[in-house]
């Protein structure tokens, strides 16, 4: 199912999240740094604080228990920030939870379970006449 938005809200929000995902560092940022980061966001942003805050509670709900949460949570900060609407971040917080759990599930094409089997080629498995 096709999300029902702008093609442009989409590619915003995909450039936001490189644009935090880049700037967080895995130690504290300096002051610079971090006013760097913030202002670029804000620049990138042009006043969508709705998609500031959509990217924030992304990185915040899908990184929970992940090995890159530190980072993601930084991230997530700078968007704050940079000026993310916080009446909207906690419902995209949910949606981030609810995204990680859905790719953590197998596909639904696929049984739990069972793996997929190749049709291969008599001579492939080696049960093959000679005659």
């Amino acid at each position: 199912m096709i999300e029902e938005r702008p093609q442009a809200d989409r590619i915003l929000v995909a450039q936001l999240t490189g644009e935090a995902r880049f700037r967080a560092r895995w130690r504290e940022l300096t002051g610079d740094e971090e006013g760097t980061a913030v202002a670029a966001l804000r620049e990138l942003a042009g006043g969508r604080a709705d998609l500031l805050a959509e990217v924030a509670g992304l990185l915040e709900g899908a990184s929970e228990g992940e090995l890159d949460e530190d980072l993601a949570r930084q991230a997530a900060g700078l968007c704050r920030k940079a000026g993310a609407d916080e009446t909207a971040v906690d419902t995209w917080i949910a949606e981030g939870r609810r995204r990680n759990q859905a790719a953590s599930q197998p596909p639904f094409s696929t049984p739990a379970g069972h793996r997929a089997r190749r049709k291969t080629h008599p001579e492939e498995s080696g049960c093959f006449s000679l005659l």
